[in-house]
């Protein structure tokens, strides 16, 4: 997001109404943010009770036009609170979502490649988890391959998906 201040050197000159009116908004989206941010999220950000208090009554909140006054209202208690806090917890979550989606990725790929018959993928594997057991991946990935090939349903298949979301969690 982007705030507008003042500059240093001309510090008699206020902000447009312009910059003001896009300076709300911003406050206004960070509100926003943290009222659709799960419950565990929010409470690992230190905010101020009063902003605290205000985001927990949104989310309870369902008449639409009540809820849009209260982020309003949000993010004016905003405009008087350090965010740089509160945005740098937030860049984190987003990483760390980021990061699980990634996770996630790579262990659907790397199942479907051992599905496939790609037995060279263990060695690799075993290189990035060196806690991994060859025999019993190898016979999860043999099982996973003749329950596709048969098409007999995903029973060894998530089995093999949770062994390696395991191995490489440890």
């Amino acid at each position: 997001m982007t705030f507008f201040t003042e500059d240093e050197d001309t510090v008699d000159i206020p902000l447009s109404r312009t910059k003001k009116k896009k300076n709300d908004k911003a406050y206004q989206t960070l509100g926003e943010r943290l009222v659709e941010i799960p419950e565990n999220q929010l409470e690992r950000i230190d905010l101020p009770e009063e902003i605290k208090d205000e985001v927990i009554l949104a989310r309870n909140t369902t008449a639409h036009g009540a809820l849009r006054r209260q982020v309003k209202y949000i993010g004016s208690l905003l405009r008087d609170t350090d965010i740089t806090y509160i945005e740098n917890a937030l860049a984190v979550f987003d990483r760390g979502d980021y990061e699980q989606k990634f996770e996630f990725k790579k262990l659907e790929t790397w199942r479907d490649q051992l599905k496939a018959g790609d037995m060279e993928l263990i060695n690799e594997i075993l290189a990035e988890c060196p806690l991994a057991e060859r025999q019993q991946l190898a016979q999860l990935a043999r099982n996973a391959r003749k329950e596709s090939e048969e098409n007999r349903g995903t029973k060894a298949s998530k089995a093999l998906f949770r062994y390696l979301k395991e191995v490489l969690e440890s």
